[in-house]
């Protein structure tokens, strides 16, 4: 029987269940990846498993994320990642290495393989043909220990391209035209696999950059076919050995297909606030701009900077642009200075920035007051950026380009009867000179059982989840609307520095959604808890899109939130709800969604009951007098965990 991509390399994998699709599954996870910014937590709860070295193929812990210091606590989370990463067999990327997505792409990442990371944009993988996806920390600390990852068997979204991109249209482009039809929601159990003739065209960094963004189409993963592109990439890295053709069936049947020709794509954008609002650039072309930034997980390669250094050869940056530029690796820095393309985007006015996540994730380069912002990133949140009420635009590095010298949005088809500047024709390195010394080797097994792990004040071992009460005796503490996203829950850029301190972090629960002269969240949520209540959300379509970050789940936990109840969610914060012990329901009727008003106690009769066995349940509206049925949509397994009082329970349980 013929197969997709996708049902080659799960089936391969298959441990648990059968497949079968909407049924759940566990596969086995050859390599896991961890960033500074979750990875602190996920190594606190591996070590709370009292597991002594990792099972995995391959596990890598990155530093990426807190990169500037203010105060001790990030350099506290990389010293002791870099410690407890060399006891428990991982490998450590240090900070200054470069961009997790970018540097595993390089160095690690195999076809046909499966990873796991705790990052929402682990998918960037899927470009060199891995099932590459992104999880809660816990999740990925359990596949550290040799767990299964438990997913629903997916849909197969197949999205064939013909043709190739013309002069100036972008990977970029080919992501944001599929976000313009597939949007950021309703893709919760799918997968996206790329296939048909337009592949061939794509190296494996553009491939990369779709993958990438693919996590905002809120699918599982992205992949690629791996094909004489992926062989050329892995032999340039020095990897040959990791290569294997792999590719669909011919006649492999997809649950949707989606038909692109390259050829006919323009430049497009996502436009401020969310990146399924996209636009052809040139129907807003001449907004005036303060700030374009080049970089990020999503375009941060060898080639896009080198497509970069080469459009502003010669050039100076707008009077009225500041242009930062992030290089995503130390590799690609290093290429770039070899050749001499580094020094002419510093002639160009740009300014360099760390090989790290940096303005993607809010970590400075914030835009002015009603200042527009050019970004080659993969969200555009509201204030992600830093900046309340910010205006950001995503584009391809061509369209970053060419803003950053007109001081405006500009179409860079414009660019040759502009300034005389033709469309960058990039070749892929053949050889590459790989320099690893970045990289720590885990001790051996002799070694790490002696080996120290370096605790500063602010690592604090996240708490447990507890058992669900048998009644709910709950209260609305919020009641929010459509696409809240994980960084209205928890914000990030200055409030990073706290995740590895949970009492502490959890202070600026939903910070966004506070009003000066009023109790926060957090206190509202810490006051009922102290009476013996429990927290209860209450929110519309598409609850927590965007990042993995599972402080979205385990701060709220700590507050002592116990249910969530929407009209829909997201696949990664669902399964790091589950995880941390908090209860996701659903409206049996979304029209009562809008009978629910904060503050408004709810009670749940038998609620453990409920999580045990039934699909549905009664809430009791006490304040307004009415009743509404939920219902639920967990396996077996995810109620088990629950009645566990959340995963970490659960597993040490099973042990």
């Amino acid at each position: 029987m013929a197969e997709t991509l996708t049902q080659k390399i799960l089936k391969n994998h298959l441990v648990q269940g059968n497949y079968q699709t909407g049924k759940e599954i566990g596969i086995k996870i050859d390599q896991t990846l961890t960033q500074d910014a979750t990875g602190t937590t996920a190594m606190l709860l591996f070590e709370s498993m009292g597991i002594d070295t990792v099972k995995t193929d391959l596990s890598v812990s990155y530093v990426d994320h807190n990169m500037s210091q203010f105060g001790p606590e990030n350099h506290n989370d990389h010293l002791y990642l870099q410690s407890v990463s060399r006891k428990m067999g991982i490998y450590h990327s240090r900070p200054g290495n470069g961009i997790c997505h970018q540097v595993h792409l390089e160095r690690f990442a195999k076809p046909g393989a499966t990873l796991l990371g705790s990052d929402s944009h682990t998918p960037t993988a899927g470009g060199i043909g891995s099932i590459a996806i992104g999880a809660g920390g816990l999740d990925v600390a359990v596949a550290m220990g040799g767990g299964e990852f438990y997913l629903n068997t997916p849909k197969v979204i197949g999205i064939k391209l013909s043709g190739a991109l013309s002069p100036f249209v972008a990977a970029k482009d080919v992501i944001l035209k599929v976000l313009s039809i597939l949007s950021t929601k309703g893709n919760v159990g799918c997968i996206a696999e790329y296939f048909g003739p337009g592949v061939a065209s794509l190296t494996v960094p553009q491939r990369a950059t779709i993958t990438n963004m693919g996590a905002e189409l809120g699918v599982t993963c992205s992949i690629f076919p791996s094909d004489s592109q992926t062989e050329a990439f892995l032999k340039a890295q020095g990897r040959s050995q990791d290569y294997i053709a792999l590719a669909g069936d011919e006649d492999a049947k997809y649950d949707r297909i989606i038909e692109i020709d390259l050829a006919e794509l323009v430049p497009m954008a996502a436009c401020p606030s969310s990146p399924d609002n996209i636009k052809a650039v040139s129907e807003i072309e001449d907004l005036q701009i303060s700030q374009v930034l080049i970089g990020s997980c999503t375009n941060s390669s060898y080639r896009d900077l080198m497509t970069v250094a080469a459009m502003l050869k010669g050039q100076t940056v707008h009077k009225d642009v500041e242009l930062g530029i992030a290089p995503g690796s130390r590799q690609v820095l290093s290429i770039l200075s070899g050749n001499g393309s580094l020094n002419e985007l510093i002639l160009s006015g740009a300014r360099i920035l760390e090989n790290s996540c940096g303005p993607c994730i809010g970590q400075g380069f914030s835009p002015g007051n009603g200042k527009v912002s050019i970004r080659t990133f993969n969200r555009n949140f509201p204030g992600r950026s830093g900046t309340t009420g910010d205006k950001v635009y995503l584009v391809s590095t061509e369209t970053a380009a060419a803003c950053a010298l007109t001081g405006k949005i500009t179409d860079p088809r414009k660019l040759p009867e502009l300034f005389g500047i033709k469309a960058a024709s990039i070749i892929e390195m053949d050889t590459i000179a790989i320099d690893d010394r970045m990289i720590d080797m885990p001790l051996p097994l002799n070694e790490a059982k002696n080996a120290e792990v370096i605790r500063g004040d602010t690592i604090v071992t996240p708490p447990a989840g507890q058992v669900p009460p048998e009644k709910l005796d709950g209260q609305v503490l919020l009641h929010c609307g459509d696409k809240i996203t994980t960084d209205h829950i928890m914000p990030a850029g200055t409030f990073l520095k706290y995740r590895s301190n949970v009492p502490e972090y959890a202070k600026y629960v939903f910070n966004c959604f506070n009003e000066a002269g009023k109790p926060s969240f957090a206190d509202r949520a810490l006051e009922l808890k102290a009476r013996g209540g429990h927290g209860v959300i209450i929110a519309s379509e598409s609850y927590g899109q965007g990042s993995s970050r599972e402080h979205a789940a385990l701060c709220p936990m700590y507050l002592g939130l116990k249910l969530v109840i929407a009209r829909s969610a997201e696949r990664i914060h669902l399964a790091n709800l589950i995880n941390f012990a908090i209860t996701p329901a659903f409206f049996d009727n979304p029209a009562d969604y809008d009978r629910i008003r904060a503050e408004d106690r709810l009670e749940v009769d038998e609620f453990r009951q409920a999580i045990e066995s039934a699909e549905t349940f009664t809430v009791k509206n006490i304040t307004q007098g009415f009743d509404f049925v939920c219902r639920f949509q967990l396996s077996d397994r995810d109620r088990q965990i629950l009645l566990a009082g959340g995963k970490l329970n659960f597993t040490k349980n099973q042990n």
